[in-house]
């Protein structure tokens, strides 16, 4: 079916402040959109719709049951297939004047600026701390803006980044806000989330890109918006920029790897090898924190607590028993052995490192 392109867009170029010139700003406009999951999914479809002449899209996943309740532009009979390529589907079904474009790839510091030297703006739709610490360094150091969001149960943080003003300088990034990756926040696979929250935060972020492609409205520079669903409040947060953090000597020493078990007591630890070896003992009881009561688990577990639920004050421990307490990555199941240590010192327990993710 031919589609017309003055019919297509005629609610937004009916816009004084975008008009026909801005809808052709839109239309020059290449974008990558890094992660495809909750955020980046109703990013690139949004983005897409609103007339981005080029989008790439970014992500090493395959989509999986418990993302269709929130990444609601992928389909039952997507379970199992590339979501970067699944979502670059969807969008040439409802976008015919985007070309758009994907990897199904991880994104990593040797990958990293080759990705985004092509493109205009980047936007981070990841759920990965270290992976937006990098997306943010390698912006500042191909000045490239970043529009950034990003997820924590029923909050909502949304940003644009690395914006250059007229006397060459530039507005903050993420490591003036935070400048160091926290190690002890999970992700919402880890803590879960509501639906209506990575809505919301994509569209902000969806509108950020537009703004500022099209020269309209005021932008999140120098600010963050934290958004909360559960009061429907939100307030922003004034960021200043940093004289003491060096982002080209952080790039070329960091690694950008998970970094969860370096601030956690080893004491309080097995690795995956030790957790094998003892799997045969009568005595020992497995607990399983996941969320997800029916994720598939590749050893015995005596006890599903999702890790929302677990009570400590209820937990009746057998002081004969030795326990090892499992999640996906191994940061909850260490909050949950930390606080069940310090309640019974003397329980045997223990957090797998990295979780079931790297068994």
């Amino acid at each position: 079916m031919d589609i017309s392109y003055h019919e297509y867009f005629k609610r937004q170029t009916t816009l004084s402040e975008i008009g026909k010139e801005g809808q052709e700003l839109l239309q020059k406009a290449k974008v990558l959109v890094v992660g495809c999951g909750g955020l980046g999914s109703p990013i690139a479809i949004y983005l897409a719709t609103s007339g981005i002449g080029e989008l790439h899209l970014v992500d090493f996943d395959a989509v999986s049951v418990s993302n269709l309740h929130r990444q609601v532009f992928y389909k039952v009979e997507d379970i199992k297939k590339p979501k970067a390529e699944m979502l670059s589907k969807a969008v040439k079904e409802r976008a015919p004047f985007t070309k758009v474009s994907f990897s199904n790839s991880a994104v990593d510091k040797n990958l990293i600026l080759n990705l985004i030297s092509g493109f205009d703006i980047v936007v981070d739709g990841t759920d990965s701390l270290p992976i937006k610490y990098l997306i943010n360094d390698a912006c500042v150091l191909l000045k490239k803006p970043l529009v950034y969001g990003s997820l924590y149960k029923f909050d909502g943080y949304v940003a644009t980044f690395n914006i250059q003003n007229n006397e060459g300088d530039f507005s903050c990034n993420l490591r003036d806000a935070f400048p160091k990756i926290a190690t002890d926040i999970p992700n919402c696979e880890e803590v879960g989330t509501l639906n209506p929250i990575v809505g919301i935060i994509a569209l902000l972020q969806v509108n950020e890109v537009i703004k500022l492609i099209t020269n309209t409205g005021s932008l999140l520079i120098n600010q963050l918006l934290i958004y909360n669903t559960l009061e429907n409040s939100q307030f922003k947060i004034k960021i200043r920029k940093s004289d003491f953090i060096n982002i080209k000597e952080i790039f070329k020493n960091s690694d950008y790897l998970e970094t969860f078990c370096e601030t956690q007591d080893a004491s309080l630890l097995i690795t995956a090898s030790e957790f094998r070896n003892i799997q045969s003992e009568k005595k020992l009881e497995v607990i399983s924190i996941l969320n997800h009561m029916d994720a598939p688990i590749p050893f015995p577990v005596q006890q599903k607590i999702p890790y929302k639920t677990f009570n400590v004050e209820v937990f009746k421990p057998d002081y004969n028993k030795k326990y090892v307490v499992i999640c996906k990555k191994g940061i909850t199941s260490y909050d949950v052995t930390l606080k069940l240590k310090e309640k019974y010192p003397a329980l045997a327990i223990f957090s797998l490192v990295d979780g079931i993710d790297n068994y």
